[in-house]
């Protein structure tokens, strides 16, 4: 089915005339009729043996078809779901006029990732949740999957940095997706731009949480690239309140900070036998794999090789730690979660490709003690079953242990992925900081604001855990207090 209509350029705009052309191609009958997409996906019996992407990507043909069932509505529900406030129907009808150009150009207009956001973004729970075909009791537009179409396929446009050398200087801590954000933003508004990173490879936790075969490395690098293009520079292994302290910055004439250091300080449960040989966290086995490369042929980093699995936890770090741990060779991985399934707040779709790679599910328990051998590695694990309770803080049913019902179950590796703290270096280097109790930074709700007027914050220092578009959605927040702040009153 041929929808495409003729490209028309970025600044056309969505107005009457746009929308009478579109409309004529289809009726809101015809285009309501048509189903949504299904994203073409390697098979789970081949993934498991490598670390390919696992989704394919949208063909042409499938992009176009489903951009058509967009109804473009004049007051777009979608929008208000995007913490970043992309203009969905904009991208979206362009893509089915053929201009997949334009989408992307219209996606770069607010997102600095658009190809990590279509790939890692929870649209279900966001955009996707307010698409006006929810109403139709139909499934909503695959917006995520046109946002990774847009982002893969169009051009980029020319990167020109429009900073002088008499610009204001901003520097950033973390090169996570709040950082990155935070960096594209001011880089476009005309500031000089240095983010400063600890490791070794710019990305932060696109790099080392997110496996390559949910979000290639490759992906993430272009998307960097780009915004060097911009003029943002980068500086490796270098961690802010250590290798350079904030009084440093002011010294070299830094007009701000944006603090995105995340929040990769791993959580255990404090439960017997947690030191264990074999016993480690989601953080560690990830950051081995994901950015030290263990397991792959040419690098040298150690990691633990178990043949049954636990991992302990149901978001998405733990989806990605028993689908990584299937492909280091696992045969058995088993997910013990303490609430339903119902209550995971992972994504359906991560659920249900590790139910595809033959991951086992154990809800409604949880871990009380971990049993060792002679040699002090684990060999068993304790869960108590649980049973769900009155709703918590979260909304969530909280989950309350069924009194003596205790099972023991084999075990020679367990992973522990049940959250994560705020990162401690900066908020404990940079005296008169103001910190929550959790160990986050305090900010001002409206811009993201410190208790120092230099310094800003966002990403999961602030919120201590969050989506990727949420991180994002803070750094332009941030970006654009900044920048009103400095041009009202240059920053001390």
């Amino acid at each position: 089915m041929d929808n495409t209509l003729t490209p028309t350029p970025i600044s056309s705009g969505r107005d009457d005339a746009w929308r009478k052309e579109l409309r004529a191609a289809l009726s809101a009958k015809q285009r309501t009729a048509i189903e949504r997409v299904a994203m073409p996906e390697l098979d789970a019996a081949y993934r498991i043996t490598c670390n390919e992407e696992v989704n394919c990507g949208l063909t042409p043909q499938q992009a176009v078809e489903e951009a058509t069932r967009c109804m473009d509505c004049p007051t777009p529900t979608c929008m208000q779901g995007c913490p970043v406030s992309i203009d969905i129907p904009g991208f979206i009808k362009r893509i089915q006029r053929g201009d997949t150009d334009g989408a992307a150009a219209v996606l770069r207009l607010t997102s600095a990732l658009p190809a990590v956001c279509g790939r890692v973004c929870p649209q279900e729970r966001q955009c996707e949740s307010r698409c006006v075909y929810h109403k139709m009791g139909k499934k909503p537009v695959a917006i995520g999957y046109l946002e990774r179409y847009a982002a893969d396929h169009g051009a980029r446009p020319e990167a020109v940095s429009v900073a002088h050398d008499g610009a204001p200087r901003v520097a950033v801590a973390g090169s996570g997706p709040a950082g990155l954000s935070f960096a594209g933003e001011m880089a476009m508004r005309g500031y000089r731009v240095t983010v400063f990173e600890a490791l070794h490879q710019i990305g932060g936790v696109l790099k080392y949480g997110i496996p390559e075969f949910r979000l290639p490395n490759s992906v993430v690098d272009r998307e960097i690239d780009y915004l060097r293009s911009l003029g943002v520079e980068f500086v490796k292994d270098c961690i802010i309140g250590k290798t350079l302290s904030y009084e440093q910055l002011i010294a070299d004439g830094y007009a701000g900070l944006f603090v995105a250091s995340g929040a990769g300080l791993p959580r255990f449960m404090g439960i017997p036998g947690e030191n264990a040989a074999g016993v480690m966290s989601s953080n560690e086995y990830l950051t081995r794999i994901n950015l030290m490369g263990a397991g792959r042929e040419g690098y040298d980093t150690p990691v633990a090789h178990g043949r049954r699995v636990a991992v302990i936890g149901g978001g998405n770090t733990a989806m990605d730690s028993v689908r990584t741990a299937r492909r280091m060779g696992a045969e058995e991985v088993l997910l013990v979660y303490r609430r339903s399934e119902d209550e995971m707040p992972a994504r359906a779709e991560e659920i249900a490709h590790a139910r595809q790679e033959g991951v086992k599910f154990l809800t409604l328990h949880n871990p009380v003690e971990y049993l060792t051998d002679d040699t002090g590695r684990v060999m068993a694990m304790r869960v108590q079953r649980m049973a769900l309770g009155e709703p918590d803080e979260s909304g969530r049913r909280s989950p309350v242990p069924v009194e003596g019902d205790i099972v023991e179950i084999p075990v020679d590796m367990v992973i522990v992925s049940v959250g994560v703290s705020p990162n401690p270096l900066i908020p404990n280097a940079i005296e008169g900081l103001e910190v929550s109790r959790r160990g986050t930074i305090t900010v001002a709700d409206d811009t993201l604001c410190t208790s120092i007027p230099s310094i800003y914050a966002g990403g999961d220092i602030v919120r201590g855990g969050a989506t990727v578009i949420l991180a994002m959605g803070d750094g332009r927040r941030a970006a654009r207090a900044m920048d009103e702040a400095i041009k009202a009153k240059p920053l001390a």
